[in-house]
């Protein structure tokens, strides 16, 4: 019999919440977190996207405050806005299930209209700039303080917000719970918890196969000018739904996005030198269909979750396993299959080779387009692409730079049917694959 989130101390008023919402048992980053938040125990939680950790804090919070008890009771840091939406959203039914108000402090909207429902809520959402623009105005206080989240720790240190961190946690009781929330608790988001925290307890939620789910993880080996014309070829074709495509920087995703236009693909790019309306609508416009490609750095995309976002490209690669297993995370959720590509330019086969290995992913990353040898050369190639299915069978490409659906493959094979004469698709059924899930 499974664990339910009764049987992990929930209150029936949140249980039944949830129940409303369609949340009957726990996700694994729940079961391990739950418990010991409700027994009032600093907690440090290392867990990828999409593994339900809003709900592994914003459960027990609900359940530890009262509705006549101070406000703000409970501060959540998130380091963007899109985040910070998310977590009230997902937080702001079961809280009214015990009289409790949820607020959202963040940039772009009145501060004075937020300030005012700041004050009367007992859970409070924010962003560091924000919230440090409404201390400064004297409309909040932190004094009273009992229970603090840094949700996303890491990266608000990727985008520098240590410092105004340390200033706003300065003001808050000493004696307080705090939950840490990140995708690594080593280097400087472990030490940054460890200041923080009081004789913590530390879970690892790795992620695991689920049979439900199927990912196909790709690897096309590719030069760099060859990039664009494979990602058009991936885009083009008609299985494709909603595409997530990840680049390292700002000024990248902007002239990604021009250079698809110029390719008659439409695309949208999020990061964090667009104004706080424009990462809106481009998030609306992919959310609602208008637009089905949007480009995105790592920390932009932190704030999006998107259903049925068929396709992860990682156009840039991703610098770490982490990284990788945030982006590809994306796809695959909540029981529908999804495709995650990966391409790779000579200088980074090393790194990615060993991502590749850590996650299981070996025979993938060598049956995709373009690889040469187990041990000798590995350049990229521009055509003699390959193949590999989960049953462990392989095609040789033929060579000729043809895709199956007759556009030319000569710049890596790029799309899903294929290139260089190998259809480039890989289903894994080894040790990894995207975590099901249905909230953070």
């Amino acid at each position: 019999m499974s664990e339910s989130f009764a049987d992990l101390g929930v209150s029936r008023p949140v249980v039944d919440a949830l129940a409303k919402r369609g949340y009957n048992e726990p996700f694994a980053v729940q079961r391990l977190a739950i418990a010991d938040v409700l027994a009032g125990e600093d907690v440090l939680v290392q867990s990828p996207t999409g593994s339900g950790k809003t709900l592994a804090f914003g459960v027990p919070i609900v359940d530890l405050l009262k509705p006549d008890g101070p406000t703000p009771a409970a501060l959540v840091l998130a380091p963007t806005r899109e985040l910070a939406e998310q977590i009230v959203d997902e937080t702001d039914a079961v809280a009214r299930a015990r009289g409790l108000r949820v607020a959202p402090v963040y940039g772009g909207v009145g501060i004075q209209a937020q300030a005012r429902k700041a004050a009367k809520a007992q859970i409070v959402v924010a962003t560091p700039g924000r919230l440090e623009d409404l201390m400064q105005r004297r409309d909040i206080s932190l004094q009273r303080i009992q229970i603090l989240v840094l949700d996303e720790a890491d990266r608000m240190l990727d985008m520098g917000f240590k410092p105004p961190v340390d200033r706003i946690v300065s003001q808050m009781p000493s004696e307080r719970q705090t939950l840490f929330f990140s995708a690594t608790l080593e280097g400087a988001a472990g030490k940054l918890a460890k200041a923080y925290t009081h004789n913590a307890k530390r879970h690892v939620h790795a992620p695991k196969v689920d049979k439900d789910i199927e990912v196909q993880h790709r690897f096309v080996h590719l030069t760099h000018e060859a990039k664009v014309n494979a990602l058009v070829e991936e885009l083009n074709h008609t299985e494709r739904g909603r595409t997530l495509v990840f680049v390292r920087t700002k000024r990248g995703a902007d002239r990604l996005v021009k250079k698809l236009d110029r390719a008659k693909v439409r695309a949208v790019a999020m990061h964090g030198n667009k104004s706080q309306n424009q990462r809106r609508r481009a998030l609306a416009d992919f959310e609602d269909g208008r637009c089905d490609t949007l480009v995105a750095t790592d920390v932009a995309a932190r704030g999006i979750d998107v259903a049925e976002i068929t396709h992860v490209i990682n156009f840039d690669a991703p610098e770490d396993r982490d990284t990788y297993v945030h982006r590809t995370g994306r796809t695959g959720r909540a029981g529908a299959s999804g495709v995650a590509a990966s391409f790779v330019i000579p200088d980074q086969h090393r790194d990615m080779s060993k991502i590749a290995s850590e996650l299981g992913l070996q025979s993938e990353f060598a049956a995709g387009p373009g690889f040469e040898g187990a041990s000798g050369s590995r350049e990229a190639t521009s055509g003699g692409g390959g193949s590999s299915r989960s049953n462990g069978r392989s095609r040789g490409g033929n060579g000729n730079g043809r895709s199956r659906n007759g556009r030319n493959g000569s710049n890596g094979g790029g799309s899903r049917s294929g290139g260089g004469g190998g259809n480039g698709r890989s289903s894994h059924t080894g040790s990894y694959r995207s975590s099901k899930s249905r909230n953070r």
